[in-house]
C-alpha cells in the first residue's frame, strides 16, 4: 500500500509498504479520509517521544474509514462497518483512569497511521475507542471527531454555560472548533485573531464575533469594552504562545476561567498577577486530549449535524500531497486539509 512514513524529525517519505494483517483483537481499516493537524506539523519538525515512540511509522492520526478485515476474537465489528478510530486508548486500570480522567492515563496508547491506504488498529483501541458511524456520514466530516472531542473536553472543563461570553484566542482549526462548541452551548463567542483570509473565513462561517488583534491598542481592554467592562467569563488560549496565555488572563472577568488549551513549547513560563488570581478567584485550567466519552459525543454531534465543521476544509490532496499540506499548515495557509488516500491528485 502507499503511505507517508515518518522516519524522524524532518524525514517523511512516500513509500510502498505491506498491507497490515490484523492480529488477534485487531481491525484492518481502509482509510476513506484523513485530516491534517497542527500536532502533525510540530511532530514532523521535532519528533514526539510519546505519540511516536518508535520509527519508522506511518504518519497521521485523524481519520475515518471502513473495516476490511477482522482479527480473531473481535465481535463488536464486522467487515463493511464504517468507523472512526480515536488516536489513543487509555489503559482503564491506572489511578487516573479509575477516577474518571482517562485523558491523563499513565499508560495512554497512541496510534498513528492515517496517511496510508490502510491502518491496523490495535486491540486496546478496538476494545475502547473505535466508534461506528452511519453509511450516510461523509468520511471527511467524521474525521473531525478526534479534534472535536478535544475541543468538547476543553469547553466542558471550563464550565461554559448559555449566556456566557467566551473569548477564544487563535483562529486556527482548534480555535474554530472550540468556538463552535461554545456557540453550540449558546455562549457568546469572540474570536481573537489577526486580519487576513483565516479571520475572514471565520467571519463568513458565522462562528463568532471577530476581533482583529492588530486593530486595537489593547486587546484585553477591547474585550472589556465588548462586555460592559467585565471581561469574558471564559478566555481560551488556542495558540500555544506564552504571551497569549497572559493576554487571556488579562481578558477574563472576576470569578472567570482561563483555559490553557494550546500547548506551549517545553520550558515556557508565564507571569501571573497573584492579586487578581487570589482576590478575583480566577480559575486557571489546563486542558489536554480527549476521552472515549468525548469521542462518542463528538461523533454524535457530527452525525446529527448539531455541529458541522465542513467550512474548515480548505484543500483536498492525495497521499503524495501530505508534505505540501503540512507545509501549508505551517505557513498558516490552510485550516484543515483533507487527505484522500484514493486520490492521485497532489492538490485541489
Amino acid at each position: 500500500m502507499r503511505a507517508q512514513v515518518f522516519h524522524g524529525p524532518g524525514d517523511l517519505r512516500f513509500e510502498e509498504v505491506p498491507v497490515p494483517v490484523p492480529a488477534a483483537g485487531e481491525l484492518l481499516v481502509a482509510v476513506e479520509a484523513a485530516l491534517t493537524c497542527g500536532t502533525d506539523v510540530k511532530t514532523l519538525r521535532r519528533g514526539h517521544p510519546v505519540m511516536i515512540p518508535r520509527v519508522p511509522t506511518v504518519f497521521g492520526h485523524e481519520l475515518a474509514g471502513t473495516v476490511v478485515a477482522v482479527g480473531r476474537g473481535v465481535t463488536r465489528f464486522s467487515e463493511g462497518d464504517r468507523v472512526v478510530p480515536a488516536n489513543s486508548a487509555p489503559c482503564g486500570a491506572c489511578r487516573l483512569c479509575r477516577i474518571g480522567r482517562p485523558n491523563l492515563c499513565e499508560d495512554l496508547l497512541f496510534v498513528n497511521g492515517a496517511y496510508g491506504e490502510f491502518i491496523a488498529l490495535p486491540p486496546r483501541l478496538v476494545a475502547r475507542n473505535v466508534v461506528p458511524i452511519s453509511e450516510t456520514m461523509p468520511a471527511r466530516r467524521a474525521a473531525f471527531a478526534e479534534p472535536l472531542a478535544c475541543a468538547l473536553g476543553g469547553i466542558e472543563r471550563a464550565g461554559v454555560e448559555p449566556g456566557m461570553t467566551v473569548a477564544v484566542f487563535g483562529h486556527g482549526p482548534l480555535g474554530c472548533l472550540l468556538a463552535m462548541v461554545a456557540a453550540a452551548r449558546k455562549a457568546r463567542v469572540v474570536m481573537v485573531g489577526k486580519a487576513g483570509w483565516r479571520l475572514a473565513r471565520v467571519r463568513a462561517a458565522g462562528i463568532g464575533q471577530c476581533l482583529d488583534a492588530l486593530s486595537v491598542p489593547d486587546v484585553a481592554e477591547a474585550i472589556r469594552d465588548l462586555t460592559g467592562g467585565r471581561g469574558a467569563e471564559v478566555a481560551v488560549d488556542a495558540t500555544g504562545r506564552p504571551e497569549v496565555w497572559e493576554l487571556a488572563i488579562a481578558s477574563v472577568a472576576r470569578g472567570g476561567c482561563v483555559l490553557f488549551f494550546g500547548g506551549c513549547a517545553p520550558g515556557s513560563t508565564i507571569t501571573v498577577d497573584t492579586r487578581r488570581a487570589h482576590y478575583e478567584e480566577l480559575a486557571l485550567l489546563g486542558a489536554f486530549h480527549h476521552t472515549p466519552e468525548t469521542i462518542r459525543r463528538a461523533v454524535e454531534l457530527l452525525e446529527t449535524e448539531a455541529l458541522v465543521p465542513d467550512a474548515m476544509l480548505t484543500h483536498t490532496m492525495g497521499l503524495r500531497g501530505v508534505p505540501e499540506a503540512l507545509d501549508l499548515m505551517a505557513r498558516g495557509q490552510g485550516l484543515k486539509i483533507l487527505i484522500d488516500p484514493q486520490s492521485d491528485e497532489e492538490a485541489g
